[in-house]
């Protein structure tokens, strides 16, 4: 095993950043930067690099994973584990920011995939997020609403109205994934989106639709089908 420090200083991933922008480096050497260190038998670029080739999702489905499973790599611990955590944070909240800035208009339930799946497809546990558009369906706001366990999540209605209100919100559209690649509504799904529905109509707020995403494929309550990227198959 060749170590990082062995290495000649150009060839290293955090000189090559320092001289030539982040840009410049593989996916593998951008985690292997945030991971600092490798194992004994492997360095810190070979442990990347195998993280990437266990994932079939690649850099996505690491994205999703909990610190629990990202524990669950060789080589990676509490502390590494946070690093990732954070780092893919910060990229997600980048994103958001950029939307939010852009007032992003949303013209049906692909461009919520398009939206989400970047987010939320890869993970190993349920989240739900809410878009609140204003009357010309264009984004005010992105969030976040709850993180659950690996087949459901916690749905507070009344968070979703107040967040609403307070942004003067004329809609919403409600969404979240399913990590167990089937997108099609539970009976849990039905009964939260008709309480919901029903909330909001009486504060005058449209929800325009719930979308649970899942791996390349989406349900949209609005058209009551299943599709998938790129094509349209009714369920």
């Amino acid at each position: 095993m060749m170590k990082i420090k062995d290495l000649k200083p150009e060839e290293r991933p955090r000189e090559r950043l320092l001289k030539n922008g982040a840009k410049a480096l593989t996916t593998a050497e951008l985690l292997a930067i945030l991971l600092r260190t490798g194992t004994g038998k492997r360095n810190v670029v070979e442990v990347a690099q195998e993280m990437l080739s266990a994932m079939e999702g690649g850099l996505q489905e690491i994205s999703g994973m909990s610190t629990e499973s990202l524990c669950r790599f060789n080589g990676i611990g509490p502390d590494k584990a946070a690093t990732l955590a954070a780092a893919f944070e910060l990229g997600f909240r980048c994103t958001a920011e950029l939307m939010n800035r852009d007032h992003t208009e949303i013209r049906g339930p692909e461009k919520v995939f398009e939206l989400m799946f970047p987010k939320i497809a890869g993970a190993d546990h349920e989240e739900c997020w809410v878009l609140y558009l204003n009357r010309s369906n264009r984004l005010i706001s992105l969030e976040r609403l709850s993180s659950g366990g690996l087949s459901e999540t916690t749905i507070d209605l009344a968070a979703i109205i107040r967040k609403a209100l307070e942004k003067k919100a004329s809609a919403v559209i409600l969404t979240h994934n399913h990590p167990s690649g089937n997108p099609a509504p539970s009976r849990s799904d039905v009964q939260m989106t008709e309480r919901l529905k029903k909330a909001l109509a009486m504060m005058d707020i449209s929800l325009i639709d719930h979308v649970i995403v899942s791996d390349g494929c989406w349900y949209s309550f609005a058209d009551e089908e299943i599709r998938y990227y790129g094509e349209n198959l009714q369920q």
